[in-house]
């Protein structure tokens, strides 16, 4: 579990980044971390990772500071960047030599994914496409096994049929022990696999509940006009007509768009708190 309590961090002293931020996670679901640019999405996972220090307040990983950088802490985690770095190396040498820091690391899931992704196991990374480089790292950090999982925008840089067998290579390794999370900007590259949305914003968590409690919350529809109903929540434009948000009220709802619940979030965060205080005072 992941725990950040009164997280203050800042990259100078006029403004923090962060402001008191406090966050909860568990293991056995993949977390979609959401929000606006410069939010402090790569920022947060970098402070879970240990790689930036929190100025005030604490984060706790399995029971661990992140900041001591321990060995049993490192070994369990890997943190896949938005920015990658592939070295002038080929695959064997690149696995041969960073491979033995990750003690569950699976050289035969290793090679399966990265047949998968249609790459050879003797490629030279220097050699490859940066999209090519990206579903190799993906690949090494799905095969590490670790028990903390963190993704910066891996679906950045890919191709479509890529996507798509990333899609289908995360689902079938899931684990009830292991944390996921997935920071992105490409909701719909990945809104499938999500069975958790926090969203950040001005510096606070503005948003943290299961797909299954959205569900139980709020009641998704497609129309074919706009509506001036007082009991729509939110409406956005899409292809088809209007897909309105409401107040669930005990209806069923079609799978949730992750996007334009993103954007009611940001548009009318306080209306989508009040259809999940008024479940939870039922």
């Amino acid at each position: 579990m992941i725990q950040i309590s009164d997280l203050c961090f800042g990259y100078n002293l006029k403004k923090d980044l962060f402001s008191n931020l406090n966050l909860d996670i568990h293991p056995g679901q993949i977390h979609g971390l959401l929000g606006l640019n410069g939010a402090g999405k790569s920022s947060l996972l970098h402070l879970i990772q240990g790689l930036r220090f929190c100025d005030t307040g604490s984060i706790s990983v399995f029971g661990q500071n992140p900041q001591s950088r321990s060995v049993p802490l490192l070994r369990e985690s890997f943190l896949l960047a938005e920015e990658i770095y592939a070295p002038n190396m080929s695959m064997k040498k690149f696995v041969d030599r960073f491979a033995p820091f990750y003690p569950k690391f699976s050289l035969e899931s290793f090679l399966k994914f990265l047949n998968e992704f249609e790459l050879a196991h003797n490629s030279h990374l220097a050699k490859l496409s940066m999209g090519q480089k990206k579903k190799a790292l993906i690949a090494f950090g799905l095969a590490t096994n670790t028990n903390l999982l963190m993704m910066d925008e891996p679906t950045n840089g890919l191709d479509i049929p890529s996507k798509k067998q990333f899609r289908k290579i995360l689902a079938h390794i899931i684990n009830e022990n292991r944390i996921y999370i997935i920071s992105t900007h490409q909701i719909r590259d990945l809104h499938s696999l999500i069975d958790n949305v926090i969203v950040i914003n001005d510096g606070k968590i503005i948003f943290n509940h299961t797909i299954n409690d959205i569900c139980k919350n709020l009641h998704f529809s497609l129309a074919p006009q706009e509506s001036n109903h007082s009991n729509i929540i939110y409406q956005e434009r899409v292809p088809g007509g209007y897909l309105k948000i409401k107040n669930a009220n005990g209806r069923t709802s079609f799978e949730p768009d992750l996007e334009v619940l993103f954007n009611a979030i940001m548009t009318v965060n306080d209306s989508i708190k009040h259809a999940f205080q008024q479940h939870s005072n039922l």
